[in-house]
């Protein structure tokens, strides 16, 4: 029932804007979705399975949102700024993304523990989402590694492609600082050739 699944996480993450996590419940989340309460347990298991969902579901966004910076058009440094931007823009814009990348949740917030649950659910995206979440580490790895397969040409040496993970590293850790201290307007493409090999730029 992905429709009904989409419609549910949709409605959990309305109402997370308008009250804390504490305060949101399952039966008004299942109404403003417009299906059943039973509905909701047979997707989620749980309101700490809904949470999981709602987590994962945002961090796919977000990763996405990478990928389709770094496979936009233009120079290295082009992407990898289109990049950060889109970092600071989803952390600004939700909450969830902002405190995955930084790790800093606040009350308001669901917190489910980062390390796999146990799970019994036939449900297979919600069997994904009992799974390990990621934390701020992961990140670093996971889009670090992601720049450095978008950017390698072809039979790139093996010293360019060391130059370019420790760059594609130090880029993702400029992201996360933008997060907490974005800088001034054209700040993030200066930022960015800073630490590019010069080729690269």
């Amino acid at each position: 029932m992905p429709a009904a699944r989409e419609s549910l996480l949709d409605a959990a993450y309305t109402a997370l804007a308008r009250r804390p996590w504490s305060a949101v419940r399952m039966v008004d989340v299942a109404a403003s979705a417009g299906v059943s309460r039973q509905t909701l347990y047979n997707e989620f298991g749980s309101k700490d399975g809904l949470a999981r969902a709602l987590v994962r579901r945002e961090a796919d966004g977000y990763l996405a949102g990478v990928e389709r910076a770094l496979a936009g058009s233009g120079e290295a440094g082009d992407r990898l700024t289109a990049a950060i931007e889109w970092t600071a823009t989803v952390a600004r814009e939700n909450a969830l993304v902002r405190a995955m990348l930084t790790g800093c949740w606040t009350e308001r917030l669901p917190a489910p523990p980062l390390t796999a649950v146990s799970s019994t659910t036939t449900v297979p995206a919600q069997r994904r989402a009992d799974g390990p979440l990621p934390a701020p580490h992961d990140f670093v790895r996971i889009v670090r590694d992601r720049a450095v397969t978008a950017l390698a040409g072809p039979g790139a040496a093996p010293a360019d492609a060391a130059e370019l993970l420790r760059s594609c590293e130090l880029v993702v850790r400029l992201a996360l600082s933008c997060v907490a201290a974005p800088p001034a307007e054209g700040g993030t493409a200066e930022l960015v050739r800073a630490v590019l090999p010069r080729h690269l730029v």
